[in-house]
């Protein structure tokens, strides 16, 4: 008999594996192979920045590390970003060793880091990554210390570089903020467990690889390919159980033939699953399941991950897009993922408020420009039924260098290994943004698609080669050619009228200047702007129905900062802050009114886009997808009008309704909405007093404040008359103040734009007892509790 009391628990663990090796019949294996899950490791990291590149040894000297929480971005930045950080950016973080890590294999997994990645542990330098959009794993295993603690340390580099482009910061038309600024994890796995789909480093393989070889309404076959590998030295059998659930109610289980794994090599099991009357996802109805992947090495479950998964099918037929074999029009928009502040940091739930608001709009389709964008924002996409064009790094940079290509070729295979069980993915855009590229480089990444992703769609902003042709459509009406393959008009209705020279009705607005007749219109740029930019993307867009286009990408849903400009690129149809414009309910209209969701604003709508004071324009328009609409001044019908019928107007599914008043009149405005002769929603507009008061609202957008998890969220000050009417003046100083487990990210003070001061607040580990208050002059001050 062992005495035990002599063992602390790790040494005694130790102990009986070495004496279970003895015993037959005994296998050590089965002593601690209960899987773990990936673990969130990102609190409680040590950081700080450098504008000059250290060393290091340097970097281990400095003592004012400040403790910081991922994700995390070097620098806050202000609103209007004109000397954004670029340098060295410092992590360290310790690991101390667990129990329940015993005969593990330990790894940290970075779901992306800006740019170029050297990781060391104990002062020996482990890898290093180049590239900052995508993830990569380190393997600690053999490096770790037992009997001490681990310093793990990071530095980050996110100057110009020549090798992952794109364009010089001060060239660039967006930034490309640095920092840990996604996830990081901790993965403890068995000897023999689930790899890694990028870090497996397998063609067409790695991780859980899932395909739809048949997709019809009645019958669906789901192709699972699982890629195990075994790191011990001995073989191990092992047999693969795949469980597709539909909430949590069980539609099929297999389990796999035995298998054979050598040592320190890998396999690879494929099961088909055979559904009958599969549930499909679409944008309409974006059905999903959760598929369970379970490893067994004998009886004993030694791996186990959970995969959501769509059964669809994008199909093209003479050029046109069929998803489960019915034609469709993509309404689409294209997205840069910058937060104000805090760039590239944003949280899961921020990421989700974006994809809410997105689709909110009206939009089926997003182009995620220029570069992967966040596992949180894809995962949203999957759920809310946003079809996605999924792009690597590129913007009007391509090189010759050897080290470059063969950068963008690794970055396309790790895109589709990442992204590839996405249902929202549609194709695959390994293409340079607006940079010429040989039509050997094409050849090469279509090549990688086919290869990664048999059958998957290429697309790209050169015709040659892909197969799906991305047009811009200020090149379109320079260059066209009708086209020979599918084809989307990728980005419309910013260029073409900040040039002023491709809109198609210029004659009637030759007596505005460029800043009036811009698509470029902040939110404080008033009614008449904001009415301009609404015009431009109606017009805009209902000339893309000219073309054969399958989909379309407004330029562009959010206001953002670039690189080579003083001041943001306004043609977003939301601010910066995520506040709509009068462009936001265009399109909001152009969805039709029998699609309703409880996941985002759908069904019946009608706004007018006006301020309504006597600066306002007389022909007010309205947007809506009713089929008719009553417009009444102080309870006086005006009209009751079908929707506008004239050339930028004709291919529209629900043109606008515009309204001639003989004159102002202050008072109400209020538009009620009809389908089918029956009311179905109304829209107030009031001539505003003076501001007396301020109105808060949190922004939750289909997510509540997230507490723990650094989650970052906007509450809008709204000045208010004495009758709680909006008022819409700028450049009101409005002083913000927290209270509770949260802070401001955002400056103490913010001027108010079209009416609204915009707070951006970082949630701690709580929410119970946070709030936030705000006062301006005399105005009544405002309180706003969180929970």
């Amino acid at each position: 008999m062992i005495n035990t009391k002599f063992f602390n628990r790790g040494k005694f663990y130790m102990y009986s594996l070495a004496l279970c090796s003895l015993i037959t019949g005994c296998s050590p294996s089965a002593q601690n192979t209960a899987p773990i899950a990936d673990m969130l490791y990102d609190k409680d990291w040590q950081f700080f920045r450098s504008d000059s590149a250290l060393d290091l040894a340097a970097a281990q000297q400095y003592k004012n590390w400040e403790t910081v929480q991922i994700p995390h971005t070097p620098k806050i930045e202000p609103l209007v970003v004109n000397e954004q950080f670029q340098g060295d950016a410092w992590y360290k973080k310790i690991i101390t060793m667990q129990e329940s890590w015993q005969e593990k294999q330990i790894s940290l997994k970075f779901e992306a880091a800006m740019n170029v990645a050297e990781v060391w542990l104990n002062s020996e330098k482990l890898a290093t990554h180049v590239g900052g959009y995508l993830p990569f794993t380190v393997n600690l295993t053999k490096r770790l210390k037992w009997d001490a603690p681990n310093e793990l340390m990071v530095r980050l580099d996110n100057r110009d570089n020549p090798v992952t482009g794109p364009k010089p910061l001060k060239d660039l038309d967006f930034n490309t903020y640095g920092g840990i600024y996604r996830h990081v994890y901790l993965q403890i796995n068995n000897d023999l467990h689930i790899t890694d789909a990028v870090a497996a480093g397998k063609t067409a393989s790695g991780g859980i690889f899932v395909s739809y070889p048949q997709v019809t309404e009645k019958q669906a076959t789901i192709r699972i390919k699982t890629h195990v590998a075994n790191t011990h030295i001995d073989p191990k059998q092992f047999r693969v159980e795949q469980t597709l659930l539909a909430g949590d109610k069980v539609i099929v289980n297999q389990t796999g033939e035995l298998q054979t794994v050598n040592g320190n090599t890998d396999a690879e099991n494929t099961i088909d699953l055979v559904l009958a009357n599969p549930q499909l996802w679409s944008p309409k109805k974006p059905n999903l399941y959760n598929l369970v992947t379970r490893v067994y090495e004998g009886d004993s479950l030694v791996d186990e991950q959970t995969t959501r998964i769509g059964i669809r099918e994008f199909k093209w037929v003479k050029n046109q897009l069929l998803i489960n074999g019915q034609p469709i029009f993509l309404r689409g928009v294209n997205r840069h993922q910058e937060y104000p502040y805090v760039g590239y940091a944003t949280s899961d739930a921020a990421d989700y408020r974006d994809a809410v608001k997105i689709k909110s709009a009206g939009f089926d389709y997003v182009r995620l420009s220029h570069y992967p964008h966040s596992p949180a924002f894809m995962a949203a996409a999957d759920e809310l039924g946003l079809v996605l064009l999924d792009s690597i790094l590129g913007w009007q940079y391509f090189s010759e260098d050897p080290a470059f290509q063969a950068q963008i070729q690794q970055t396309c295979r790790d895109l589709i290994r990442r992204d590839r069980n996405h249902p929202s993915v549609m194709a695959w855009e390994c293409s340079l943004n607006e940079s010429w590229m040989t039509e050997s480089f094409i050849d090469s990444l279509t090549q990688i698609i086919d290869e990664e992703y048999p059958g998957a769609m290429s697309a790209g902003w050169q015709e040659y080669g892909y197969d799906i042709y991305l047009q811009a459509r200020q090149h379109r009406l320079e260059h066209y050619k009708k086209p020979t393959k599918p084809y989307i008009v990728s980005e419309y209705g910013d260029w073409e009228y900040y040039a002023m020279n491709a809109g198609l009705n210029q004659t009637a607005w030759a007596n505005l200047l460029q800043a009036d007749r811009s698509s470029r219109q902040l939110l404080s740029d008033g009614e008449t702007r904001l009415l301009q930019q609404a015009a431009n993307i109606q017009e805009a867009h209902n000339d893309n129905f000219n073309t054969p286009a399958f989909a379309d990408g407004y330029w562009v849903m959010f206001d953002y900062n670039r690189g080579y400009a003083p001041d943001l690129e306004a043609s977003g149809i939301m601010s910066i802050d995520r506040l709509p414009k009068y462009s936001y309910y265009f399109y909001q209209s152009q969805r039709d009114a029998n699609e309703v969701s409880e996941k985002f604003s759908s069904g019946p709508m009608v706004f007018i886009a006006s301020e309504w004071n006597e600066k306002s324009d007389t022909n007010v328009r309205v947007f809506s997808n009713a089929d008719e609409v009553e417009l009444l001044l102080n309870g006086k019908i005006i009209a009751k009008q079908t929707p506008d019928q004239n050339g930028n107007s004709n291919n529209l599914p629900h043109p606008p309704f515009t309204f001639a008043l003989e004159k102002f009149e202050a008072g109400e405005l209020k538009a009620i909405a009809y389908i089918n002769g029956k009311a179905v929603a109304e829209h107030r507009q009031v001539t505003a007093g003076a501001a007396k008061s301020l109105r808060l609202t949190l922004d939750t957008s289909g997510k509540a404040a997230q507490a723990g998890v650094k989650d970052a969220i906007f509450v809008y000050a709204q000045l208010v008359d004495s009758d709680g009417n909006p008022t819409y003046s700028n450049n009101v100083p409005v002083s913000f103040s927290v209270k509770g487990s949260a802070k401001l990210i955002s400056p103490v003070e913010v001027n108010t734009s079209g009416g609204i001061a915009s707070a951006l607040i970082e949630i701690g580990d709580s929410i119970e007892g946070v709030s936030l208050s705000a006062n301006s002059g005399e105005l009544a001050p405002a309180n706003i509790n969180f929970q």
